[in-house]
């Protein structure tokens, strides 16, 4: 759950950003230019947390009333290479904190990090992973707990879709982009299993809204319904023309997560007020929308 350290919100002096041209790191980013917070977006070339001297040269550009957004990863860490250079990274960043140590810290976690259940996962589940991609993440969260001394969030964000996704993954940017193309969507089965999804965009409003308050704890990034890979494809199809069609596929192995992966509502609803994450039908609309403007 999270705490609010500044009951009132309050513009921090600055915020750093890790990983700034990736896709959640980046909406953070527009997000936080928005605001008109004083920012500084640190991304690769010029920020490679695993080239030599990396600790040393992030701490060089660290203040002490800076807050630190730590959303830079290989992803999905798919191997134990991954996992040792993912670590790597942390390691870089923790260097950089003992250097110069700074006023706040969040972490751009993931939900890999909970066990399977039936029943609807919360921040206080079991965090138990069962993927390189969760013990990656999982022992990222452990070594900032340990080494970081002051407010640390930690941000566990579910499926991500979103109009700049790089990874054209199976699920819902894949889709949009297959249906805008006009290329018939094929499913793995028959897109029963049912998931969880974000917006983007709703990830970026709830860090913004955690560098306002201070706030410290763990939170889920979870809009709190599920919904069918064939519902999500049908949806893309139906929303532009000619309409695509929607077919299934054998499977060559078991669902992920045994076809169902359910979250209670996010602490981030109690936490802020008036804040609410989208259904996936409003997210989703908002960006077919965006991919039938011109370029």
């Amino acid at each position: 759950m999270l705490k609010n350290l500044n009951p009132e919100p309050a513009r921090p002096a600055r915020a750093v950003v890790l990983g700034a041209g990736g896709f959640i790191a980046g909406a953070i980013g527009r997000r936080l230019s928005r605001a008109g917070l004083a920012s500084l977006l640190l991304g690769r070339p010029g920020m490679d947390l695993l080239a030599p001297g990396a600790g040393e040269a992030l701490g060089k550009q660290l203040r002490r009333d800076d807050v630190l957004v730590f959303a830079s990863a290989k992803a999905p860490c798919k191997n134990a290479g991954m996992l040792r250079e993912n670590m790597a990274m942390a390691e870089a960043v923790v260097a950089a904190l003992t250097k110069n140590p700074v006023a706040h810290l969040v972490y751009i976690s993931s939900d890999a990090v909970y066990r399977d259940s039936r029943e609807p996962l919360s921040e206080s589940s079991c965090a138990e992973p069962a993927s390189y991609h969760g013990l990656m993440h999982i022992s990222r969260e452990l070594l900032l707990k340990a080494e970081h001394a002051g407010p640390l969030a930690i941000v566990r964000p579910t499926l991500v879709y979103g109009f700049d996704d790089p990874h054209n993954g199976y699920g819902p940017n894949r889709f949009r982009r297959q249906a805008a193309a006009g290329q018939d969507i094929v499913l793995f089965g028959e897109g029963e299993e049912r998931r969880d999804h974000v917006d983007v965009e709703d990830i970026a409003e709830l860090v913004y809204r955690i560098l306002m308050h201070k706030s410290a704890g763990i939170v889920n990034a979870v809009s709190g319904d599920v919904v069918s890979f064939r519902e999500l494809a049908e949806f893309a199809a139906s929303s532009f023309t000619p309409k695509v069609a929607v077919k299934g596929s054998p499977r060559s192995g078991p669902m992920p997560h045994d076809g169902y992966r359910p979250f209670a509502r996010s602490a981030a609803e109690k936490a802020f007020p008036g804040f609410k994450f989208k259904s996936w039908r409003e997210g989703l609309a908002r960006v077919h929308e965006r991919q039938k403007k011109p370029a």
